[in-house]
């Protein structure tokens, strides 16, 4: 069975820092895609960074600059260094590791909020 645990959220004054961990168990093979997307109560959950294994990597436009993705192949863990955080921010923040087309999984979720 596979699953995707995180850690590392929090509260945050605004403009501070929190590095979210995420590493998967249960699959021997390595994810195709691996990211971070959030949720706020009453909107869709949205993409915040994606990074495939060769690499490539997407953001969406409101945290260029401010966060960074980046994997771990080996130990299966995908992290997201969030710098300079607003509290439009705060969000439940999910990991995603997909394995192929419709093969998703999720992390459970772990929340973030930035408040003074």
């Amino acid at each position: 069975q596979v699953q995707l645990v995180e850690s590392g959220g929090g509260l945050v004054q605004p403009g501070g820092s929190l590095r979210l961990s995420c590493v998967a168990s249960g699959t021997i093979f390595t994810f195709y895609e691996m990211g971070w997307y959030r949720q706020v109560p009453g909107k869709q959950r949205e993409l915040v960074a994606v990074i495939t294994s060769g690499g490539r990597i997407n953001y969406v436009d409101s945290v260029k600059g401010r966060f960074t993705i980046s994997r771990d192949n080996a130990k299966k863990a995908v992290y997201l260094q969030m710098n300079s955080l607003k509290p439009e921010d705060t969000a439940v923040y999910y990991c995603n590791g997909r394995l192929g087309v419709g093969n998703d999984y999720w992390g459970q979720g772990t929340q973030v909020t930035v408040s003074s």
